[in-house]
């Protein structure tokens, strides 16, 4: 699978295709247009890097004896190296890691690097997104380049200084060393002469080898760790401004409700009340979509204090218009699909003879999986703070606190909501006390927007917990109906699955998708899936590892089922059904968000599978009662594998051991 094919995959939320389609854009590096260099008489090396054609020039400036660098490297005359970290950090550890590949190629000395959190800033940064496991290989080479680029200024302005040649020189924890004199020249005393030398041209650099990495493969903690555990304001959650005013939004417990009317007067009498008033809602709020400027209509109460606000929520009395709600039931999707279990849906993929295959088959195994819907359950309920002013010279703006995944995508969404141009929206990214696709979404910011705006001040909306579980964007349920044939031979010569799932216009909804190349299919000569749609109101959206989180579930556990059938070790069967993909079609494609224009290498899965399968002691003596399960899944361009140590008692209830 190309990379273009992948971006344009039908079994891709469009939203998702969307930041795909942003990121390939910004990472269109020419050149040229890599790296731009300035510099300042008596000051410090200033390294801006320019991601996409609309790019523009680094700007730098003096305060006291600080020397900015943008975007990503500032190096101090005192050798400490400030690095700006350009995607959200939502836990992944991104802030951490981003900046590490840069010092590494730069030979910074981590001791001495500061990382930032940088602006929000397409002309400087390209896409800023945590989204779709991609952060680290979409940077990655730009990153690399970023540190080596810096590093040959370093060297060049070095070579200068002592009049060597610069292959003389190397460079080791923030230093030039010019190793037959005994001599060395810290950074922060080279930085104000390599910022007048010669930009080197992308293809002169010399990256570092894998063997080389003096950081990188490194048990290094995280770069707020310390801040973390002692409680220093790093969230959203803990964003303060003067004169701040707190909110909570109430919306219907039906999805799809109204409010008709409530008890305003009565709430606005209460202690320490604000404002309360009625926000109508505006969009298609129940569709997923960072970009969307979707508003769920309900009910803001203002306070002076989150604990006042959400005292008088407790108070609130709302007579809801339920004419257009979702009347979804989980137990009636459980009973349809039961019902269409034996049939077959609409195609998604059919190839070879399945039915050939099932007529001459020695045993043909069919189990029917189900998983529900899931919320998020980010650790920190979400919230944003927002301050809409108003100058009738300069115009309106508001700015915004937001610990988003997808923050360009808040400004855009903003700027539509309040009718400003996107210049006038300013967003500052914080650190998401959890994310896991939750806060791709940007209804939070939008809330607080409208509020702060029918205030006029700063307000901080704050969702509680039940919010949080009540009104996400849920990982959608699904149903698989399998069949297997498993030839005399025991191998597994055909695969079927009825995948029932859930859509609105003719399409599954955000993540309750499948690829029609999904492993074992791309392993297999004869193989036909289907889907049906079941109707739903519900709100869907991406949930940690996208897909991969409910499809390996099924897809491995009936795989686990085939090779009992087939009287097979499972180890041996799973290994077979790799070979199979380099048969059937060179590794290429392999499953949900395949990405980067790879799917499974069948060696690479083969030796993970073994790997793990050998360090659980798999095919030795198990005590009484225990035995070990095996899996293997391709997500998001990583090859996993797993074994689990369990037991079942004779009441049929599990234990994990290991």
């Amino acid at each position: 699978m190309s990379h273009n094919e992948f971006e344009l995959d039908p079994y891709v939320p469009e939203s998702i295709q969307k930041l795909r389609a942003d990121r390939r854009q910004a990472l269109a590096l020419s050149r040229r247009g890599f790296i731009k260099v300035s510099g300042i008489a008596g000051g410090g090396l200033v390294l801006g890097i320019g991601f996409g054609p609309g790019a523009r020039e680094a700007r730098a400036q003096q305060t006291a004896d600080v020397f900015e660098a943008n975007p990503f490297v500032q190096i101090r005359p005192d050798n400490t190296v400030v690095i700006f970290s350009k995607n959200p950090e939502v836990g992944q550890g991104v802030k951490t890691s981003m900046p590490m590949i840069v010092a590494e190629e730069l030979d910074a000395d981590w001791n001495q690097v500061v990382v930032e959190q940088a602006d929000i800033d397409a002309s400087r940064y390209g896409s800023q997104v945590a989204g779709g496991s991609t952060s680290i290989p979409s940077n990655w080479n730009a990153l690399r380049q970023a540190g080596a680029t810096a590093r040959a200024m370093l060297v060049a302005a070095a070579a200068e200084q002592l009049d060597v040649a610069a292959t003389e020189l190397s460079t080791d924890a923030g230093y030039v060393v010019h190793a037959s004199s005994n001599r060395r020249i810290a950074y922060g005393d080279l930085a104000e002469r390599a910022a007048t030398m010669p930009v080197p041209a992308a293809d002169s650099l010399t990256l570092k080898n894998r063997s080389d990495y003096k950081l990188l493969g490194r048990r290094i903690t995280g770069v707020d760790n310390v801040k973390i555990v002692t409680g220093e304001p790093l969230f959203g959650i803990d964003q303060q401004l003067p004169g701040m005013l707190y909110a909570t939004f109430v919306k219907a417990q039906t999805i799809g409700a109204r409010p008709a009317s409530a008890n305003l007067d009565a709430i606005k009498a209460l202690p320490g009340i604000h404002d309360a008033f009625i926000v109508e809602g505006r969009g298609n709020p129940i569709e997923f979509g960072p970009n969307a400027a979707a508003l769920l209509p309900g009910i803001a109460i203002v306070a002076n204090s989150t604990w006042n606000a959400f005292k008088a929520k407790d108070a609130l009395e709302v007579v809801w218009d339920d004419s257009d709600a979702a009347s979804d039931s989980w137990a009636d999707a459980v009973a349809a699909a039961e019902r269409l279990a034996a049939e077959q849906g609409d195609p998604l993929s059919d190839k070879g003879n399945v039915d050939a295959a099932f007529a001459s088959a020695r045993a043909t195994p069919e189990g029917l999986y189900t998983y529900q819907f899931a919320s998020h359950a980010d650790l920190e309920p979400q919230n944003c703070t927002a301050w809409f002013k108003t100058d009738a010279v300069a115009g309106d703006s508001i700015e915004l606190w937001a610990p988003t995944q997808t923050p360009q995508a808040a400004v855009a969404a903003v700027a539509e909501l309040l009718d400003l141009p996107a210049e006038r929206v300013t967003l500052h990214q914080l650190r998401g006390g959890g994310g896991f696709g939750r806060r791709l979404a940007n209804d939070s910011v939008c809330e607080v927007a409208a509020i702060s705006k029918q205030v006029g001040a700063p307000v901080k909306a704050q969702w509680m917990r039940e919010d949080d579980m009540t009104f996400d964007y849920y990982r959608p349920g699904g149903f698989h109906s399998f069949k297997a044939a498993i030839d005399n031979e025991g191998k597994l010569a055909a695969w079927q699955d009825h995948f029932i799932t859930f859509g609105r216009n003719g399409r599954p909804i955000t993540s309750a998708n499948l690829s029609p190349q999904e492993f074992p299919v791309n392993a297999l000569a004869n193989a036909r899936l289907t889907q049906t749609l079941l109707p739903t109101g519900i709100p869907s959206g991406p949930w940690r590892a996208p897909g991969s989180n409910a499809l390996a579930f099924a897809i491995q556990c009936f795989l686990h089922e085939c090779s009992v059938a087939a009287g097979r070790d499972h180890l041996e069967f799973l290994l077979e059904q790799f070979e199979g993909i380099a048969a059937q079609s060179s590794g290429a494609g392999g499953g949900q968000f395949g990405g980067f224009g790879r799917g499974i290498n069948p060696e690479r899965a083969a030796a993970v599978t073994r790997l793990a399968a050998e360090e659980a002691g798999w095919g030795s003596d198990m005590p009484a009662g225990r035995g070990l399960g095996l899996a293997f899944h391709y997500s998001h361009a990583g090859h996993f594998a797993e074994v689990a140590e369990v037991s079942v008692d004779q009441n049929r209830r599990l234990t994990v051991h290991k």
